[in-house]
């Protein structure tokens, strides 16, 4: 247009500005949840983008920080029904079809705030923090005989075991049973959010960190 000048420094601010604006599928912001965790607060991305798929660009070493934590609970759904790195449960509603998994946890949000009137991203982090473990055992071999080694959990591997015990918990409540997957990954997150016994994610934290107690 004409009379009228941008300067660079003017394009960036409004470009940032803009990016500040974006919400995940246009439904959630990022800006106000927080991660009380401070362990967790370096590997939980929560940067903002109106489409969550990065189609495996990140498949790199510490490639998942780069992931926002949304679309890593949507990748998780893809192996909602597998244990022990064995296809022992196969699930019917959640296939390969990312736009299907989208929808289910797009669903599970929608319910969680009608539910508790709270940013269901939040809840999801709080969710997370409550079912994160911090102690695990591993085996190891001294003079012949196998022990088990009390160990601390790395935090990138924190949210990663959360959000997978969070998506078995839901596959375990509605499999076979008149719950759907979307009502399972509701009730598992808002269970684990209330730190509740009753969730699977935190009732597994709380075996992990007791075994690891025995083993020190």
């Amino acid at each position: 247009m004409e009379g009228i000048t941008i300067f660079p420094g003017e394009l960036k601010i409004k470009m940032s500005e803009q990016i500040k604006n974006f919400k995940i599928f246009d439904l959630y912001e990022t800006e106000e949840v927080s991660v009380l965790d401070p362990g967790l607060r370096p590997v939980i991305n929560l940067q903002p983008k109106l489409i969550l798929k990065s189609s495996g660009r990140n498949a790199q070493k510490f490639g998942q920080l780069k992931v926002n934590l949304v679309e890593r609970l949507i990748n998780k759904l893809y192996v909602s029904g597998h244990r022990n790195k064995k296809h022992r449960i196969m699930i019917g509603t959640n296939t390969g079809k990312y736009s299907k998994n989208t929808k289910i946890v797009l669903d599970a949000f929608k319910i969680i705030y009608e539910k508790t009137k709270i940013n269901p991203v939040q809840v999801l982090v709080k969710a997370l923090e409550n079912s994160a473990p911090r102690d695990e055992t591993t085996v190891i071999e001294y003079g012949g005989a196998r022990y088990l080694q009390a160990v601390d959990v790395s935090p990138l591997r924190r949210v990663n075991v959360a959000l997978r015990n969070i998506v078995h918990g839901a596959s375990d409540r509605a499999f076979n049973k008149k719950k759907n997957i979307v009502e399972g990954l509701v009730e598992e997150i808002l269970l684990a959010y209330e730190n509740k016994g009753d969730s699977s994610a935190v009732r597994k934290k709380n075996e992990s960190e007791k075994q690891a107690d025995s083993a020190r």
